[in-house]
């Protein structure tokens, strides 16, 4: 079952992110200030441990004829805010404004968000 998605605004912007920046990923922390928003980093740029939870891959390559190009992101979340968050469903989202100066979407006048509803079930995660 999955527990995270994106919204079609999210991978439009993703998609011009990786055009810029390449390979991308998500972390979602637990701390202050930013730690409600989910931060956008190049990928292997944000070091993870198993103190960080794998919640979703995502694939945001161009699905058009002739093109099988695979654009994967990782999305992570630290283990201990998804104590917090297990039983809702998360969608990545973007709206206007700044975000924070280490995730790869401020220098565009946009921030990704979250987005959470209860799931009305869930399993155990690994």
């Amino acid at each position: 079952m999955s527990r995270v998605s994106l919204s079609d605004t999210s991978v439009t912007l993703l998609r011009q992110l990786w055009d810029q920046y390449g390979p991308l990923m998500f972390h979602q922390s637990g701390g202050c200030c930013d730690g409600s928003s989910p931060m956008c980093y190049p990928a292997g740029d944000f070091l993870t441990s198993d103190s960080d939870v794998l919640l979703g891959v995502f694939d945001i390559g161009d699905t058009g004829a002739g093109s099988a190009d695979p654009k994967t992101i990782e999305f992570w979340m630290s283990r201990e805010q998804f104590q917090y968050w297990s039983h809702t469903h998360l969608t990545v989202d973007v709206v206007k404004g700044r975000g924070s100066g280490f995730s790869v979407e401020a220098p565009e006048g946009v921030r990704f968000m979250i987005r959470s509803r209860l799931m009305q079930e869930t399993l155990p995660f690994a």
